[in-house]
């Protein structure tokens, strides 16, 4: 395999998350709903708050490079929802949804090879595909680490 072929597959191994600690799967399988928007005594965030905020952070991330025209949303309110619970029963599987679809959406463009990694993004300041990359990955491992500490604070951690 040749350097770069090697290095998409690292990247795209990287973002699935699945070699060093839990990945996004494994911390959202199985959470109850009651227990979706409970901040455990103590943190600021729930499940609800991280699900969202990890999906929104990667939606904006995939968003700037792929889009010319992108504009930055508000820090920190843009990221993050406005409640601790999700607004209705069908929102948490619907932010599930688009989470697992962006994350496909940067793999997708970290694999496909007309993507020179190495590039600057044309509309950024000096950012290229593999910093954006490696952000999303070390963004959600981050997040989905603390999704699992707040599963074990509330009780809902299977191991």
């Amino acid at each position: 395999m040749n350097p770069d072929d090697a290095l998409r597959a690292h990247l795209v191994a990287l973002l699935d998350s699945r070699n060093a600690h839990a990945d996004f799967d494994a911390a959202i399988a199985g959470l109850p709903p009651a227990l979706q928007g409970v901040q455990p005594k103590g943190l600021l965030y729930s499940p609800w708050q991280l699900l969202e905020h990890l999906r929104l952070a990667q939606w904006d991330i995939l968003d700037f490079c792929r889009n010319p025209n992108y504009e930055q949303p508000a820090w920190p309110d843009d990221y993050w929802p406005d409640g601790a619970a999700p607004p209705s029963p069908e929102a948490w599987d619907e932010s599930v949804r688009r989470f697992r679809a962006d994350l496909q959406a940067m793999k997708a463009l970290v694999a496909d090879p007309v993507n020179d990694l190495f590039a600057e993004i044309p509309h950024g300041d000096g950012q290229t595909y593999l910093r954006e990359a490696l952000l999303v990955a070390d963004h959600n491992a981050y997040h989905v680490g603390q999704f699992v500490a707040v599963r074990r604070l509330l009780g809902a951690w299977p191991a």
